[in-house]
């Protein structure tokens, strides 16, 4: 083992032929035992920082270093102290859960006896003993996922990769799989370098979040940071009559920019923050405007990644994901 070392990343740029950078020249610092949270659109390029720092890309310049090993040159070094869930898990269909443990802890060097011990454990830790002699073909996506994460905890790796974990997984399955990437960091001081888009497993799981967008980091921080940086809740307003909407609309355009909001509501960031809602009711009275329905709403990543890029996380909450290697 290394000791206590996590990732660190200076001006990390990664060009393919022909095409765009698809890194541009990040920086990025990991503490030991952190969930840093890769944020992002697909194309953005957080799979393929992600192959950068497995070693399965070589960089096109500058440096990083992972669990204190350069990856450019100490590439079997890096290999030893990470795991790596990515977006395809590489599974069998024919095998079971039980003989993938076995395969994976046989390449990964486990004597005989430390093999069925390792393996047990793991799959009982991930909820698959019962399912262990099934075929994997006939695993639903979050049992795949799970057994994926087994997989890549066989060798007890300080670092672990996970590339867009929860893709397609139902909002059970990936509230089971969040649980145990926080109990892994908990009790084993993994470091966790995880890529998502999904905004609300950023926010639920990180400790600190980077915004990546065309290849450059264009924010970073605790979750709560970035909110508090974009600071400014939004008020959402439903008039009592269908015909004030203009009217309603027209008001709180003094109060701050408009936001997206249902067909039958009116809604604006408020410049001033929280304080100003008492004026705003003011002037729906002096108006003679009623109220339905009044909101307000926090700041959400989401409203950080507009702030930052000047648009809204494109596939935030889809279904599918996407190939980033080629952007």
């Amino acid at each position: 083992m290394s000791g206590r070392h996590g990732i660190e990343v200076v001006e990390l740029v990664r060009e393919f032929p022909k095409g765009p950078r698809a890194v541009d020249g990040i920086d990025l610092h990991v503490a030991p035992g952190e969930i840093y949270g890769f944020l992002g659109p697909n194309g953005a390029g957080k799979s393929t920082t992600v192959l950068v720092l497995t070693t399965l890309l070589p960089l096109t310049s500058g440096s990083a270093r992972v669990a204190g090993y350069d990856v450019a040159t100490q590439g079997r070094y890096v290999r030893a102290e990470i795991g790596a869930a990515l977006q395809e898990a590489a599974l069998d269909p024919l095998l079971s859960a039980r003989e993938h443990m076995r395969l994976q802890t046989t390449l990964h060097g486990l004597s005989r006896s430390d093999r069925k011990v390792r393996g047990e454990e793991l799959l009982e830790r991930v909820g698959l003993v019962e399912a262990a002699d099934r075929r994997v073909g006939g695993y639903s996506g979050g049992m795949k996922r799970r057994l994926d994460l087994a997989l890549a905890l066989v060798h007890r790796p300080s670092i672990l990769f996970l590339d867009e974990p929860t893709t397609g997984l139902d909002p059970q399955s990936r509230t089971a799989l969040w649980d145990e990437v926080a109990r892994l960091t908990r009790e084993d001081g993994v470091t966790v370098f995880l890529t998502t888009q999904y905004l609300e497993e950023a926010d639920a799981l990180a400790d600190r979040v980077g915004i990546i967008d065309r290849g450059r980091i264009v924010a970073e921080g605790t979750p709560q940071a970035l909110k508090d940086e974009i600071g400014r809740p939004s008020v959402e307003i439903v008039p009592a009559q269908d015909g004030d909407h203009e009217a309603l609309a027209a008001v709180l355009s003094r109060f701050g920019e408009s936001v997206p909001a249902l067909s039958q509501s009116v809604a604006v960031r408020l410049r001033g923050g929280e304080s100003e809602l008492a004026e705003v009711v003011r002037a729906l009275d002096g108006a003679g405007i009623s109220v339905s329905q009044l909101r307000l709403h926090a700041p959400t990543l989401d409203d950080v990644f507009l702030e930052k890029t000047g648009r809204s996380l494109e596939g935030a909450g889809s279904e599918h994901g996407g190939d980033e290697s080629a952007g």
